[in-house]
């Protein structure tokens, strides 16, 4: 096995990649409905947009890294033996790309034996491109302020002053759960947000447009770039209390807010 490039390294190639995915999918938008597919359920949709960026995606960073390994959303599972293995989502938040509405990003992720050490989550219809390496910070870049920000997320003084971003599973029966446990913390935070998009949530938490995140039955490729970004903004990120991160639960909360986010939805989830 070879040594592994820096982070910085392999970022730059994800956010290359990141770009030319971007642009396919924009060029694609308006045939996207012309043919989905379903995965999970009826509504677990997959177009063929997402199948085409995963394959030039994969093209291009196995092109770069032939000896690299590599996990994608639609099917792309890959061995390598270089200790280096990309986690992609081609389009995170398929049904807001379906619909036309905001909220769909491509993600790429960098894991050097297991840890993700580079992450990039460009958000195709703004072209905000979120990034981060291990111990590196993370930052945020836009079309019109092209000069990466860094990023810290918020410290809310109290539950009560916390905006939390969530997101539902596919399933019926699940939702039903997951609906009366948004019932329930709904009176104890700021307020609920809902975007339907993992990546943009965790990074939406960096960045400060809400206060904390949670979701249940993530995939790795659903937050492999956006919780270093998450991560290296200074969040909290963990899973309930004794539990990895998204085993099953994701969560991202300012230090601030941490002990009582998590125990209350530690409560609220027996």
């Amino acid at each position: 096995m070879s040594a592994a490039p820096p982070p910085a390294v392999l970022l730059d190639l994800a956010v290359y990649t990141a770009r030319e995915a971007a642009a396919l999918i924009t060029r694609e938008r308006g045939s996207a409905a012309a043919a989905v597919d379903v995965k999970s359920s009826p509504t677990d949709v997959v177009t063929a947009v997402d199948t085409a960026a995963e394959q030039l995606i994969t093209s291009r960073l196995l092109a770069a890294r032939p000896d690299d390994g590599l996990l994608g959303e639609e099917g792309a599972d890959r061995q390598g033996t270089s200790g280096v293995r990309w986690v992609v989502d081609p389009i995170d938040g398929t049904v807001n790309f379906l619909y036309g509405l905001r909220g769909y990003a491509v993600s790429i992720a960098a894991q050097v034996d297991g840890a993700t050490v580079a992450g990039a989550v460009l958000d195709v219809p703004t072209g905000e491109l979120f990034t981060a390496t291990a111990g590196g910070g993370a930052f945020l870049s836009t079309p019109a302020e092209p000069e990466p920000v860094r990023l810290s997320g918020n410290r809310p003084d109290s539950l009560g002053q916390t905006l939390v971003a969530t997101g539902f599973g596919y399933r019926v029966e699940q939702r039903r759960a997951q609906g009366a446990v948004v019932a329930a913390l709904l009176t104890e935070v700021r307020d609920i947000r809902r975007q339907g998009c993992a990546s943009l949530d965790l990074c939406s938490v960096a960045a400060g447009r809400v206060d904390a995140y949670y979701e249940l039955d993530l995939k790795p490729w659903d937050h492999a770039a956006g919780a270093l970004v998450a991560a290296e903004a200074g969040l909290v990120v963990t899973g309930l209390p004794g539990r990895p991160f998204a085993a099953p639960m994701a969560v991202a909360v300012p230090e601030t807010v941490a002990e009582p986010f998590l125990a209350l939805l530690d409560r609220l989830h027996p």
